[in-house]
């Protein structure tokens, strides 16, 4: 049984549930720290790390190996708020699938709210191998926060997928500080124009402002954690009602949910039922394993807020009700 609910009525028909869970280490025995996004990348996936400059990547094989993204950033490759380096970080927490010029690839983007976190990371699939390139994307992160009407230092993109050829990037809300859960739409050609040279991030138009209302649990607000496409054209949104003051500091995880968005429009809501005796996943990342008509099988990484504890991967099945 559940041990949270929605404070509001669910919305339409959906279930959804953990089949299954593991840790993830890479081949040397190391923790995948801070797992923040997750996307198909050939036969494997490619696995964000907010508090790192380098991202996981799985292989066909199984195998774990770290991919370097930024170098060190005042000497450090991880950072955390121990240290006095969090300030420091990338804080990469969307990964969105994309094809560069028929060149299959995975996007990464930091948060915003503060200049390190206003970079990005394309990584593409050079004939079997992963390539890398990094840009500043400080004024599309501008530019974005103009069109929700919010401060800049009040950024916290946490999503993005593909709908209808442009990126819809999702800011994840915060109820003590009075930011709506929301998206914007940005011209994704332009975009990944930036990692190779053909565009200017100033002339990223981002446009198509929309906000989302998810519900409580505990009190709680539920605030977007990740996105994915679905074959018809909707998108699913991982949520968590934590509660924390702001964009930056991590806070207790009291449920989580999925949201089905049609437009601006919740469709459906429904809790995650995590497997027996666990808490509510704190799911960072989604990704689309296989759909049907029935529902999805859906690949989901957890951030346990531990900087040396191994993430966790996650198994959930989505049934339509």
């Amino acid at each position: 049984m559940l041990g949270y609910r929605l404070d509001a009525m669910e919305v339409g028909s959906m279930h959804a549930v953990v089949t299954g869970s593991r840790l993830l280490r890479f081949d040397d025995g190391s923790p995948v720290r801070s797992a923040s996004a997750i996307a198909r990348f050939g036969a494997g996936w490619l696995i964000a790390q907010d508090d790192a400059t380098a991202a996981a990547l799985i292989g066909g094989d199984g195998s774990i190996r770290p991919l370097r993204l930024f170098p060190p950033v005042e000497g450090h490759d991880v950072f955390s708020e121990a240290d006095g380096t969090k300030r420091l970080k990338p804080d990469l927490e969307a990964a969105c699938p994309v094809h560069v010029r028929g060149v299959p690839g995975v996007l990464l983007l930091g948060s915003g709210s503060t200049p390190a976190r206003m970079r990005g990371a394309l990584v593409v699939d050079d004939d079997g191998a992963p390539r890398t390139a990094a840009a500043d994307l400080g004024p599309v992160y501008e530019a974005a926060a103009m069109a929700l009407g919010l401060e800049v230092d009040c950024l916290n993109f946490e999503g993005a997928c593909v709908v209808a050829g442009r990126m819809r990037w999702f800011n994840r809300g915060n109820g003590h500080a009075g930011v709506p859960d929301a998206s914007v739409d940005v011209d994704l050609e332009a975009l990944l124009g930036t990692f190779i040279g053909r565009a200017d991030a100033a002339d990223v138009a981002v446009t198509a402002p929309r906000r989302y209302a998810l519900g409580q649990v505990a009190g709680v607000g539920l605030s977007i954690t990740d996105a994915v496409t679905l074959g018809d054209g909707r998108v699913l949104v991982s949520a968590a009602a934590e509660d924390t003051p702001n964009a930056v500091d991590d806070g207790p995880v009291v449920g989580a949910a999925l949201a089905l968005l049609d437009g601006g429009r919740v469709a459906a809501l429904a809790s995650i039922e995590p497997e027996e005796g666990a808490p509510p996943p704190k799911v960072e990342g989604l990704a689309v394993h296989s759909q049907d008509a029935h529902g999805l099988i859906l690949t989901a990484v957890v951030d346990v807020d531990d900087p040396i504890a191994p993430s966790a991967w996650l198994d959930v099945q989505v049934r339509w009700r």
